[in-house]
This record gives structure tokens, C-alpha cells and sequence, in this order.
């Protein structure tokens, strides 16, 4: 058991004990007993800040996105919005590849419900969401409309071109995190900087541009990387 008597906030001492038992054991740890025990609290505690075990889980889900927003805002920003983009992607699959169980139970794809759609009538896609997926989302979205703005593609709705780079992404890393890509050795640089290629090549960019836009992408998530430090980028 880990000491929380540091966090004052008993709703951030239970998402911290939450995620750490994720980290550690999975899902199948995140109990109201367990967590309350991690975090040095009553059970009780769990349902008097939070009312259950679901919407603990939401909240750690919604930490997580805070999370991320964090590493989308240390990277660097450059005058190549293809090398930005395409360094959000490495720092997202980075993210995810250190925080499976979080991003997981974020991204709701075997933890059950946590991130999904509103069912029923159509809904933009921000809609409803919460401000943790807004503000990780968001910086996807900007990155997108710096394309569009810049001519690096043709012109399109940046919208639909995040929905593109977010499925493309995403369907990457959670066939990643299940092992599919162990073969390739470097499956970031072997599968999903190619395919960042691929999309922007798709959207209009010219491919030697692209592939060189992507090499300095690497070079923008290192210094990320050594950066860590730093003042993340205003959401």
C-alpha cells in the first residue's frame, strides 16, 4: 500500500490508488474495497466522493486525458504542422504504450463504457464529452486546422481530417497493445510513421515532403522528450 497522506484531497488520494492499481494488477483490481484500502480511506469514501465504483472509474478516466493533454503540450511547437502532427502521434502511442491499462480504460476499447459516443441521435463529436477529452482532443483538432491553413493538404474539413488521424491512431496502438506488431521490432517507426505518411500523402501533401516532415518528427518528440520538465504548451 502506497502512503497518499501527502494528497489531502481524498478524491485525488482514490483516483491516484485507482490508477496505481490498474497500473499494477489491471482492472480487475479497481474494487471500492481495494482502491479505498490503496488509498488509506474508508470504503465508504468511495461512494460518498464519487457515489460508485462507475463513476470513480470516470474520473480516472478523465485524469488520464488530463495526462495526455500534458505530454500534447510539451511538444514543441514548429513552422511544419506534418512534423507536429505527426510527433503527437509518436507521444500519444508513447503515452499509451507506458499507461495500457489507463489508456484503455480511457479509450473504453475492453474496459468496459468508460469513453463512448452518445447513443441516439447525431451528435457533434465534442458534444457532451467531457472537458479532459475536450481539451487532449483539442490539441489533435488544432493540429489538423494547421494543415488545412498552412496548404500542406488540400483543402477539407478539419474535423473529418482529425476523425481520420484519430482512427488511424487509435486502431494502431490498440492493435500495439495487444502484441500484433511485436514482429516489426520499432512498430512506430516501422508501421505508425509510415502510415502518418500514408494519410497526409492521401490528403493531398506530396510525399517527399511528408517522409521528411516525419523525420523531423522524431527529432520533435525527443526534444520533448528531454524537455520534460518544461512548461507545457497553453490548451
Amino acid at each position: 500500500m502506497t502512503d497518499d497522506s501527502s494528497l489531502q484531497d481524498p478524491r485525488t488520494r482514490l483516483v491516484e490508488a485507482s490508477i496505481r492499481l490498474l497500473a499494477l494488477h489491471g482492472p480487475s483490481e479497481v474494487k471500492a474495497r481495494s482502491v479505498a484500502a490503496e488509498a488509506k480511506l474508508s470504503t465508504m469514501g468511495v461512494y460518498t466522493y464519487f457515489g460508485g465504483v462507475p463513476e470513480l472509474l470516470q474520473a480516472v478516466a478523465d485524469e488520464g486525458f488530463n495526462r495526455q493533454a500534458v505530454v500534447f503540450g510539451r511538444l514543441p511547437p514548429t513552422d511544419d504542422p506534418m512534423a507536429d502532427l505527426c510527433a503527437m502521434a509518436l507521444a500519444c502511442h508513447d503515452f499509451a504504450r507506458r499507461n495500457p491499462h489507463l489508456y484503455d480504460l480511457m479509450f473504453g476499447l475492453s474496459i468496459h463504457g468508460r469513453y463512448s459516443p452518445s447513443r441516439g441521435e447525431a451528435q457533434p463529436l465534442l458534444s457532451g464529452q467531457s472537458p479532459s477529452f475536450r481539451t487532449a482532443y483539442g490539441f489533435l483538432l488544432r493540429g489538423c486546422a494547421r494543415l488545412v491553413d498552412a496548404k500542406c493538404v488540400r483543402k477539407a474539413d478539419p474535423d473529418l481530417i482529425a476523425l481520420q488521424f484519430w482512427s488511424a491512431l487509435h486502431g494502431f496502438i490498440m492493435l500495439d497493445l495487444a502484441g500484433h506488431f511485436a514482429h516489426t521490432g520499432d512498430a512506430a517507426a516501422g508501421v505508425l510513421v509510415p502510415m502518418c505518411v500514408n494519410l497526409v500523402v492521401g490528403l493531398g501533401a506530396k510525399r517527399d515532403q511528408a517522409e521528411a516532415s516525419a523525420a523531423c518528427a522524431h527529432a520533435v518528440w525527443a526534444g520533448a522528450q528531454n524537455n520534460k520538465k518544461t512548461k507545457p504548451r497553453n490548451k
